[in-house]
């Protein structure tokens, strides 16, 4: 193993941790000592303490492009200040969603994987394997494709019937196949252990993105149950909100690093249970 996945099985088991952290700060949620700061600044006073408070707890970080570029030139400038600040030996996960015809996803590869020097992005599968092969066929890199996502409209689209199957199903069926370096990954929410069960029944051994624990109320431990590959691993939980809002006090970095502190053990609990059991 190279490249992303090789320095995420490192980070996991460094860390001990199955824990990805978001960093989609909001200005007007920042601790008010902060808001003080112009946004972009702000944000970026934000994200360093976060890492520096929680990089030995996580496997990951993923920042979502969109609270970046809300702020324009300067928000982008605080993402590349974001994403450098973040530890050589920790992935970090472009949570950008993107999907055009190839030669507008190179344009989105060279700027995620190379300007700003993320080592995975978040991706849609809807126009098929060639819309997504810039991304694909950089091994060195990871591609988490959406297929079963943790909103509350996700069965609108995800659930409808293609040939007697749901279609986050054949999703999860196909999308692996779509390069031999091993880099794919799929995004299926915590608010749908049932269906995600279903996608590690037809997808066994492919690297699972788990939002929605904590804001969103998804069942963490019923995920865990349904999402663990047969290593017990194969997993990234994701927290944002409950992780970064611990606090709005000054000593919001230690709070937050007690609460992905919390998690990660809970996670583990959970986790252990499942790989006994089985």
């Amino acid at each position: 193993m190279t490249g992303y996945v090789a320095k995420l099985g490192a980070a996991v088991a460094r860390n001990s941790s199955l824990l990805c952290v978001g960093l989609d700060g909001e200005h007007s949620r920042l601790p008010d000592h902060l808001r003080d700061l112009p946004p972009a600044e702000a944000l970026v006073a934000f994200n360093r303490a976060l890492i520096d408070a929680t990089f030995d707890v996580v496997a990951a970080y993923k920042p979502n492009l969109a609270f970046y570029e809300a702020l324009g030139p300067a928000g982008m400038e605080a993402f590349r200040q974001t994403v450098a600040h973040v530890p050589a030996g920790i992935p970090v996960i472009a949570d950008a969603k993107r999907g055009d015809i190839d030669h507008t996803t190179r344009a989105y590869a060279t700027a995620l994987f190379d300007v700003y020097g993320c080592d995975a992005v978040t991706a849609s599968p809807y126009l098929g394997r060639d819309a997504l092969a810039p991304f694909l066929d950089r091994a060195d890199r990871g591609t988490y494709i959406l297929c079963r996502t943790s909103n509350p409209g996700a069965a609108d689209i995800a659930e409808l019937d293609v040939a007697g199957e749901p279609l986050y199903v054949r999703v999860a069926e196909r999308a692996p196949k779509w390069t031999t370096h091993g880099n794919i990954g799929l995004v299926v929410g915590a608010t749908a252990p049932a269906q995600l069960a279903r996608v590690r029944a037809v997808a066994p051994g492919v690297p699972i993105l788990l939002p929605g624990v904590g804001a969103q109320g998804g069942d963490l431990e019923a995920s865990l149950a349904a999402g663990l590959d047969q290593a017990g691993a194969g997993l990234l939980v994701v927290a944002a909100r409950q992780v970064m809002y611990a606090s709005s006090g000054r000593q919001f970095a230690e709070a937050a690093r007690t609460a992905a502190l919390e998690l990660r053990e809970r996670i583990e609990s959970a986790r252990a249970t499942v790989v006994a059991a089985r």
